[in-house]
């Protein structure tokens, strides 16, 4: 009987073709895609696959590509709607024998089948032959020994055929009871019994350490008391588990190794048997089979032991299948519980487009449950983001993080990143993971974040603004009162003439700094000695700080620099520095500066030391100065060393305060390019 596999997601598609074949000759097998069908394929068991391109969720040249790693020789005919050519000669070099177009015609369909193979002859619909198992007669021992050589033999094949079935369950127990049944079938075994050592631990519990050296009964077959596996287990370091670990072998009770023992008899007596088969996984001993004889009271003979021990190490390797598949499966239910958990929206494409996983958020964000298959499908997807998967899956290159705003919902931001994963030694991805954290209301808190600090900021300068200006106009103010009764006294002329010129200076302090708080354009650079600048910057700095002791001292080594920037904005920088630092000890203000110069990465940085005489600054002090509006004076408005910092900044320098250290005077240090050309600020 041939097998027909078809490949379609519409059923109606395959029941067309189910009511035009032979039930006697043909098997329909219908499946949604090929990964439901890889069992079949895996063995062979597909005469001939039929693909419905129409309507594959993936690319049929994906489709081919993974049907063919699993069966490279099965013949595939395609049905598709448009007959066109560029799409047919695609089809044949990927390996499909037939291109028909539909509706599907039933006679040229079983005659294409017929071609590609004759049906079974003589099998009905699903049936098994297996060998016959003939009785045998009595005979004296020698002869009856000799019978049983001969029924082993003819049962190996049904044996074999029946082991290859067993590394495909995921059922341990179900397994083992299958398979002590089927030796009772064929050698008519009385009893057996399992004893297995679970590498793995419970769900939620854990293993203690004494318990990885036990043998716990997992499948019997004819003992009487079945309470008493429930509380037996063989040990790997003693008795039977632990003369099979040691010797690797079977074990027979009459035999040396376990007379010498007393406790390894014991335990053949109380579970009735005669042989122990150690279960091997071809790595390390996995568990151990105690057999008792035949039904009969005969004694199972070599042969039929050196089967049944080849057969449990088959079974060794399928239950080694079973404890990784359920290791497996625990690590993707815990992964899959913790992103179904996550704030992220989580979704995982397999290369064959097929989203794997997509988690509560992923639903929420890209769409609802597909009515069809009940989660979320890649045609859910937004188009933007599955170009982006289906390009990380061709080029295997991770994208993002990136800003992605959906068309249809203004106003909504998600921060998106796609990763793929690499199996080794491929050049491909097996799969893609795609997360989005929804940024929407964070980047409205940021905006309102934003906007309180502007208003503050706006507050402190209005609040600092109207003190100072507030403050020079008081002495204009009480003069102005007094102007009409007192204008022909000179000491009251020279008060208001003092009392205008200081005003004068405080209002074209605040509006310079102002200027260069405001100033976006560039600066003109020039070259000029520093020196100098730095004398010029002084004055300036004693118009605000008039004192008849102030002293200023400046080290350049006696060597004349010269230095390229804007000379105007770098003379009122210094001369805000310079003025803090004659504010520091306003009675016999003494001002120290220091140059020289230093190699840099692209050339020679001059490095300014300014220093003053004053207590130093305090630890707060020294972090907050170059912040806008703090000080720690009656006077002034916190925007000196703010303004400084700006004016440098632009020639890119810096302007550093050193760490205040007891009894230290305040240092300010500014470092500036030599030739650095002058930036926007």
């Amino acid at each position: 009987m041939k097998t027909i596999l078809v490949l379609s997601n519409h059923p109606d598609f395959a029941e067309t073709i189910r009511a035009g074949l032979n039930a006697e000759q043909y098997r329909l097998v219908h499946r949604l895609n090929v990964d439901e069908a890889e069992p079949l394929l895996a063995h062979g068991l597909v005469t001939v696959a039929v693909l419905d391109v129409d309507m594959m969720d993936v690319e049929v040249v994906w489709t081919l590509e993974r049907l063919r790693r699993h069966d490279a020789k099965c013949p595939v005919i395609a049905y598709t709607s448009a007959n066109e050519s560029a799409w047919e000669e695609e089809a044949f070099l990927h390996g499909i024998t037939h291109v028909l177009t539909k509706p599907v015609r039933i006679r040229l369909l079983n005659s294409l089948l017929e071609r590609l193979g004759p049906p079974a002859a003589g099998a009905r619909p699903g049936a098994r032959v297996a060998p016959p198992v003939p009785v045998p007669a009595p005979r004296p021992v020698e002869a009856a020994s000799q019978n049983r050589f001969v029924n082993a033999a003819q049962t190996l094949d049904v044996l074999r055929d029946f082991s290859s079935i067993l590394t495909h369950s995921l059922d341990a127990e179900a397994m083992l009871k299958q398979f002590l049944s089927f030796l009772r079938e064929i050698l008519s075994v009385n009893r057996a019994a399992i004893f297995l050592n679970h590498p793995v631990a419970p769900p939620g519990g854990l293993v203690a350490a004494g318990d990885t050296r036990r043998l716990r009964a997992t499948a019997s077959i004819g003992l009487s008391s079945s309470g008493l596996l429930e509380h037996f287990d063989l040990s790997l370091d003693s008795g039977i588990g632990g003369a099979v670990t040691r010797l690797g072998r079977i074990l027979k009770r009459d035999g040396e190794e376990a007379r010498a023992d007393a406790e390894v008899q014991k335990e053949f007596e109380l579970l009735g048997g005669q042989v122990a088969v150690p279960i091997p996984n071809r790595e390390t001993i996995v568990g151990v089979a105690v057999l008792d004889g035949r039904v009969t009271g005969e004694p199972l003979v070599n042969v039929e032991l050196e089967l049944i021990f080849h057969l449990l190490e088959q079974v060794g390797l399928a239950l080694r299948n079973i404890w990784l598949h359920d290791q497996l499966a625990g690590n993707h239910e815990m992964i899959t519980g913790l992103l179904q958990e996550l704030s992220s929206a989580c979704v995982v494409v397999g290369r064959d487009l097929k989203v794997l996983h997509a988690n509560k958020m992923a639903r929420r964000h890209f769409g609802r449950r597909n009515p069809r298959t009940g989660g979320l499908e890649f045609s859910d997807m937004p188009q933007e983001l599955g170009a982006k998967i289906y390009q990380v899956l061709r080029t295997g290159a991770a994208l993002g993080p990136y800003r992605y705003e959906p068309a249809n919902s203004p106003g909504t931001i998600y921060n998106i990143s796609i990763v793929p994963f690499q199996r080794p030694n491929t050049l491909v991805p097996a799969s893609a993971l795609l997360t989005a954290d929804d940024l929407t209301q964070s980047e409205q808190l940021r905006r309102l974040e934003i906007e309180a600090a502007n208003l503050r900021l706006i507050k402190a300068m209005a609040d600092r603004l109207a003190h100072e200006i507030g403050n020079a106009m008081v002495p204009l103010s009480t003069h102005q009162q007094l102007l009409s009764e007192k204008f022909k006294d000179r000491e009251f002329r020279e008060s208001l003439d003092e009392a205008l010129a200081g005003t004068v200076r405080r209002v074209s302090r605040l509006i310079n700094q102002m200027r260069f708080l405001a100033r976006e354009g560039r600066f003109e650079p020039e070259a000029f000695a520093i020196g100098a600048l730095i004398e010029e910057a002084y004055q300036d700095a004693r118009q605000h700080q008039p004192s008849e002791a102030a002293r200023l001292e400046c080290d350049s080594g006696g060597k004349p620099l010269i230095i390229t920037g804007d000379r105007a904005a770098l003379r009122h920088a210094l001369s805000e520095v310079i003025l803090n630092a004659l504010q520091a000890n306003p009675k016999e203000p003494r001002v120290i500066v220091r140059l020289h110069v230093e190699p840099s990465g692209e050339g020679q940085e001059l490095k300014i030391e300014i220093q003053d005489n004053g207590p130093g600054f305090t630890p707060e002090a020294a972090q907050k100065a170059p912040a806008p509006f703090f000080t720690t004076r009656t006077v002034g408005n916190g925007l000196g060393l703010t303004v400084s910092r700006k004016i440098i900044e632009a020639h890119q320098g810096r302007l550093e305060i050193a760490s205040p250290r007891p009894g230290q005077p305040g240092i300010v240090g500014i470092s500036l390019p030599m030739t650095a050309p002058v930036v926007a600020t």
